[in-house]
């Protein structure tokens, strides 16, 4: 019980003693904020967090500070008004949210644009995933939660390919795939808006046919070798997201393909999908380890 009163009595004093500082002030009179103090001084962010606000500050420990790799800490801070910034913005929202208006799984925007997402069980309040160890530090422009890690904002993703022609002709492995669908004249049809799904054989799933077999496709270019790659391609996105086991849908050479999906992978018609989800903006592409005869 003593240990309650304790800890009821220290919350008492920071939230009277917070009245007439900002946000700012609040993680500046913390002896367990320096480098959280240091940081936001570096980005150029302690004038516009000592504005008008509302904001609300997710405000690591030094000790959070110091489980990130020291490395990885110097090199923000000698860049103190790009990647740090960015960082120290992913612990600020716009507003006041405090106990009286977040609840389990309540998502609010980070002024670096990405979510943050609470968390409420019976083990306290976490923010992210990180344990949220003082809440509703109150402030004249907002308010501060001390966390005991630092929020990491998630890598942008990657830019897609425009298509998924792109995507056949950016690779290493399916030089040979490239060649017969311009042969084929298909290379502007998989350009276009889509969507499309490719399975598209490797150079050494094509060099395993018989040669015989790749010279009668090749002298009919536009008529045998098109019916085959079309064999290869579907309309929609047909991704591992809504692939089931059994799956049946229709190729653009108008016949089916069958789906597997088991512990060990996923197939078509039998040939193993070795890479999956290849995502353009008019479709996506797997990879297959064998060339689809109809």
């Amino acid at each position: 019980m003593k240990n309650v009163f304790s800890t009821l009595a220290l919350l008492f004093v920071i939230h009277f003693a917070s009245y007439g500082q900002t946000v700012v002030d609040i993680v500046v009179n913390s002896p367990d904020h320096n480098t959280l103090e240091t940081a936001v001084i570096a980005a150029e962010l302690a004038d516009d967090l000592s504005g008008e606000g509302p904001f609300t500050v997710f405000a690591p420990t030094d000790a959070a500070f110091a489980m990130i790799d020291p490395a990885v800490l110097e090199a923000l801070l000698a860049d103190p008004t790009g990647d740090l910034a960015t960082i120290l913005l992913f612990h600020v929202t716009s507003g006041v949210a405090d106990g009286s208006n977040i609840m389990d799984g309540t998502a609010i925007g980070s002024l670096m644009g990405q979510n943050l997402t609470f968390g409420i069980d019976a083990n306290g309040v976490s923010i992210n995933g990180v344990n949220v160890s003082v809440v509703d530090i109150k402030a004249e422009n907002g308010v501060v939660h001390v966390i005991d890690g630092v929020l990491l904002p998630q890598a942008p993703e990657a830019p897609r390919p425009a298509t998924i022609m792109d995507i056949v002709e950016g690779s290493d492995v399916h030089t040979t795939l490239a060649s017969l669908i311009s042969a084929a004249e298909l290379d502007d049809d998989l350009r276009s808006s889509g969507a499309f799904t490719l399975f598209a054989p490797t150079d050494d799933a094509f060099a395993a046919l018989p040669q015989e077999v790749v010279d009668a496709l090749t002298a009919d270019p536009t008529g045998a070798l098109a019916d085959v790659l079309l064999y290869h391609a579907v309309s929609g996105v047909a991704d591992t997201g809504n692939i089931m086991d059994g799956l049946t849908i229709g190729s653009l050479s108008q016949r089916n393909l069958t789906f597997s999906a088991t512990a060990n992978g996923v197939s078509v018609n039998g040939v193993n999908i070795i890479i999956t989800d290849l995502r353009a903006d008019n479709g996506v592409v797997h990879v297959l380890d064998a060339v689809l005869v109809p």
